[in-house]
Order: structure tokens, then sequence, then C-alpha cells
């Protein structure tokens, strides 16, 4: 009688969010640069870009909306938009750098920046190291849902991108944000694990390791808010809601929410930027 060999199996390895929607080669990692001049080049760049899919998306809005991002250098300072600049025709050589007392130390010095966006942008890089991204629109949808002061709610499997502590609301809306006291609160009010965050009577704003995710989050959310806004509707005239289960949440969350698969979200709508821009977006 033959003698049958089993061979023992290497447990399977687990896979990454990233692996996971990959069917095929994996997508690359979040990009790394081999000095800081580069980075910072890269990061100004990125930047120009997602003002460029805001102001695609009709998030502009007067002087209001402002990206930060924190230098790779000096992690005590960051680089934002100048005031009065639309975003549809901002590039990298526009932005300023400035630290957290408010000084411009980098970058265009020929203009201001928004002082309400410095005091809220200031008061959520102190607040959290572990972001690089902070983004600040008054999209329409945004300022539509952020009037009732309520979280949006696990009916999309998009939404629950913001599961659990991922989302914040701040409720205590105290007018245009030029005190840093009120800049402080929404720091706090976002919490330690918080990737977007509704200002009552106001906005969004969302975070992120790299800009093409806060980007891709501050898009998200807006698409939330109006599909939120329908769904309100609908309910009122009768048609009941239906909830994606806890489970379910937990499970899209899990596998989709990290930092390597945000990142890739916002691509496309950048790299569709950087069509659009026939590189004007890097001068």
């Amino acid at each position: 009688m033959a003698t049958r060999i089993v061979k023992e199996t290497e447990p399977a390895t687990k896979k990454t969010p990233l692996q996971l929607i990959s069917q095929g080669p994996c997508l690359p990692g979040i990009p790394k640069h081999p000095s800081f001049s580069l980075h910072r080049q890269w990061l100004l760049e990125q930047m120009a870009l997602a003002f460029r899919v805001f102001a695609r998306k009709g998030y502009a809005q007067g002087m209001a909306g402002h990206i930060s991002v924190r230098d790779p250098e000096n992690p005590h300072a960051f680089w934002t938009n100048p005031l009065a600049v639309h975003f549809g025709v901002l590039k990298a050589s526009d932005m300023i750098m400035v630290n957290h007392e408010g000084l411009h130390i980098g970058g265009n010095k020929s203009r201001a920046v928004n002082s309400a966006g410095f005091l809220i942008h200031s008061a959520v890089h102190i607040a959290r190291p572990d972001v690089d991204a902070v983004c600040h629109t008054h999209s329409p949808n945004g300022m539509a849902w952020s009037i009732f002061g309520r979280p949006l709610e696990m009916l999309m499997q998009d939404v629950a991108y913001l599961y659990g502590d991922a989302q914040a609301v701040y409720q205590d809306f105290g007018g245009v944000v030029l005190t840093e006291e009120e800049g402080n609160r929404i720091g706090d009010a976002l919490g330690p694990k918080g990737k977007g965050m509704i200002l009552q009577n106001h906005g969004l704003l969302t975070v992120g390791s790299t800009v093409s995710e806060a980007c891709f989050l501050m898009t998200l959310m807006e698409r939330a808010c109006q599909c939120q806004l329908l769904a309100e509707a609908a309910a009122a005239n009768g048609l009941p809601k239906v909830y994606i289960s806890e489970e379910s949440v937990k499970y899209t969350f899990q596998h989709s929410s990290d930092v390597e698969t945000l990142y890739w979200e916002g691509q496309p709508d950048l790299l569709y930027e950087e069509y659009l821009s026939n590189g004007e977006h890097k001068k």
C-alpha cells in the first residue's frame, strides 16, 4: 500500500485592506521621498490638486475653506492656502508656511492667510500629532446637514468609513472663528480618533495622514450629507430607512478606512485634476 504524504501548509498571511481590494497586483503604498525638499514639493502639489478637486465639485465659497499640511521637516509648522485666491487656480508656489504662533516662515509671503482657518488648523495640528492634513469647506450639502447638529447615520457603505469615533460633531457654534479658544474647542471636539467632523451651522472638516486621504474624506462626507438629506426627505413621506447592521458597519470600517486605502481612494480625483491642469499646479 502506498504511503500518503501530507505536507504541512504554512498559515495564510493576513492581507492588508489594500491587498484585499486589489484583485491581482496590489496597489503600491504611499510614496516615500529621499529628502525633505522632494517630500515638501510633492505635498504642495497634492494640495494644489486637492483644491482644484474642491473647485470642480463646487465647494468654493468666497474666502472660506482651507487645506493645511504639516511640514515634513518642521512638525510645528504647516502649509496652507493664501486668502482670497480661488481654489481652481492654486499652484504649489502659492502656499504659505506658518508656525503654530501664526508667523509666516516660508513659501509665499506676499499674501495673508485666513485668520479663522489658521486658528482651526493650528488647533487640530496641535491636538492631533498623528494628523498631517486637514481640510475644511463650506460645501452646500455639508452646510445644509450641519444645521441639524447630528452625525451622519450608517445608511450607506461609504459613510461606514466614518464609523464610531471616526466621526464627530461640534455643536457649540460660536460664530466666525476669530479666537484661539474657539479654535481649541473645535480641535478638542474632533477627538483622538476623529477622521471627519460636522461643524454645526458651519460646514465640514476632515483630517488624514495624507492630503489625498483628507480630500477624499471631504468628498465622501459631502456626498453622504447629500444622501442623508435625500433619505430624510423620503422618510418624511413615509418610507422607512434601513440601517446597516452593526456587524457590517464594523467590517466595512476595518477593511476600508486605513491610511493606505484612503490615500488611494483620493488618487483618482487628484490624478484627473493633474491631467486637467497640464502641469500648471506644479509651478
